[in-house]
C-alpha cells in the first residue's frame, strides 16, 4: 500500500534528502508502561540507525517543549510515543505546536478518515453511530484527536489504511506515534519503510551486526581488557559492550560494527580475553545448554574452531541507549 501524504509545500521537499545517522525516542505521559523504546531500539538497530536517547516525560507542556526542541536539534529522527488520545490530559500534539509556535486546528483529511472507518466499524462490528452533526462531549473527544499542529514544516503520513491517524512530522525529523503498544508498533514499521523508501534510511549501508560471546567471568575482571580492545577497534566503527545479567552464571560481551568480516576476525581474540565463547542467542547456555556448549568449546580447543556466524541485525539492546 501507497500511504497518503499532506503537507504544506514547503515541507515536503525539505523532509527527504539526507540519511538520519542518529534517533531519539520521548515517552510522554504520567502512568507509563513503556514496552514501545524497546521495540524501537530493536526495530531501528535492525536498520542501522542508532537509537542514541530515550527520555521519559510527565504530561507537562512546559517540559515537552524544552524536551523536543532539545532532542530535534541534536538527532535526526526523533519519535514521541503517547499523548494523542481524546482526554485532557493528551498534550502532546498542543505542546509539539506550541514548541514551534504553530496553530492547531481541525484537520479534514483526518476527520474524513475518522469518519469513513468509525461507518465501516458500524457496518462490521455493531459499533454505535457517531453523530457527526450535533455537539458533544463524546464528539468533541473524537475531533481533540484531529485536531492537529498546522504549517510550514508539518507533514501528515497516512501509512495504514486501517487507521484514520496520520503520522504528523513536526520540524522536518519530529515524528509523533500513538503510545498504543500494537498501533505504535504498526506504524513505526510503515512509517520506517516509508523512510527506506524516501532515502532518509539505507539499511545496505547502515546495518549494524552484532556479535554476541558469553563469559562466566565477572565484568570487573574483563573490564581492563575490554577498555583496551574498545580503544583499539573504535577507528574501525565498532563498539564493544559487557552487560552483566543478574543471578546468571555468565554475562555478556558484544561487537558492534557495520563491516561483518572485521567483526568475525575479533571473535578468536575476544573469546579468549574473556574466556567464553559464542552464542547465537543471549541466554542459550544458561541452564542444560551450558555443559553442552563447554564440551563443545573442548573439543573445538583439540579439533578445530567451531564456527558460528551471527548476523545481529534482527535485534537490538536498550543498554546501548544513553
Amino acid at each position: 500500500m501507497s500511504p497518503t501524504t499532506t503537507s504544506t509545500p514547503a515541507s515536503t521537499t525539505s523532509s527527504h534528502g539526507r540519511l538520519y545517522q542518529s534517533a531519539a525516542c520521548l515517552i510522554i505521559g504520567d502512568e507509563i508502561v513503556d514496552t514501545n523504546s524497546t521495540f524501537l531500539a530493536q526495530h531501528l538497530f535492525s536498520l542501522g540507525v542508532p537509537l542514541q536517547r530515550i527520555e521519559t516525560i510527565p504530561d507537562s507542556i512546559p517540559d515537552i517543549v524544552a524536551t523536543i526542541r532539545r532532542l530535534s536539534s541534536t538527532y535526526g529522527l526523533v519519535i514521541t510515543s503517547g499523548g494523542i488520545g481524546p482526554t485532557h490530559d493528551d498534550i502532546t500534539y498542543p505542546a509539539i505546536a506550541s514548541a514551534y509556535n504553530l496553530p492547531l486546528r481541525l484537520h479534514p483529511p483526518t476527520v474524513s478518515r475518522m469518519k469513513l472507518l468509525h461507518a465501516k466499524r458500524v457496518q462490521k462490528e455493531g459499533e454505535k453511530p457517531q453523530d457527526w452533526d450535533t455537539p458533544s462531549a463524546q464528539l468533541a473527544a473524537r475531533l481533540r484527536m484531529a485536531t492537529l499542529p498546522v504549517g510550514e514544516g508539518v507533514e501528515y503520513l497516512f501509512v495504514d489504511e486501517d487507521l484514520w491517524v496520520p503520522i504528523v512530522v513536526v520540524n522536518n525529523n519530529i515524528h509523533i506515534l500513538p503510545g498504543v503498544p500494537n498501533l505504535f508498533q504498526s506504524l513505526l514499521e510503515k512509517l520506517t519503510a516509508l523512510l527506506v523508501e524516501r532515502g532518509k534510511i539505507n539499511p545496505s549501508i547502515q546495518r549494524n551486526h552484532r556479535i554476541i560471546i558469553s563469559t562466566p567471568l565477572p565484568e570487573s575482571a574483563v573490564a581492563e581488557y575490554l577498555a583496551a580492545l574498545q580503544e583499539r577497534v573504535e577507528g574501525r566503527g565498532v563498539k564493544v559492550g559487557s552487560y552483566p545479567r543478574w543471578e546468571k552464571k555468565r554475562n555478556t560481551v558484544t561487537l558492534v560494527g557495520r563491516d561483518l568480516e572485521y567483526l568475525e576476525s575479533l571473535v578468536p581474540e575476544v573469546e579468549k580475553g574473556v574466556e567464553g565463547w559464542r552464542v547465537m542467542v543471549e541466554g542459550e547456555d544458561d541452564s542444560d545448554v551450558a555443559s553442552e556448549n563447554e564440551a563443545v568449546k573442548e573439543v573445538g580447543v583439540k579439533s578445530g574452531p567451531v564456527v558460528v556466524v551471527v548476523d545481529a541485525r534482527e535485534s537490538g539492546r536498550e543498554k546501548e541507549v544513553d
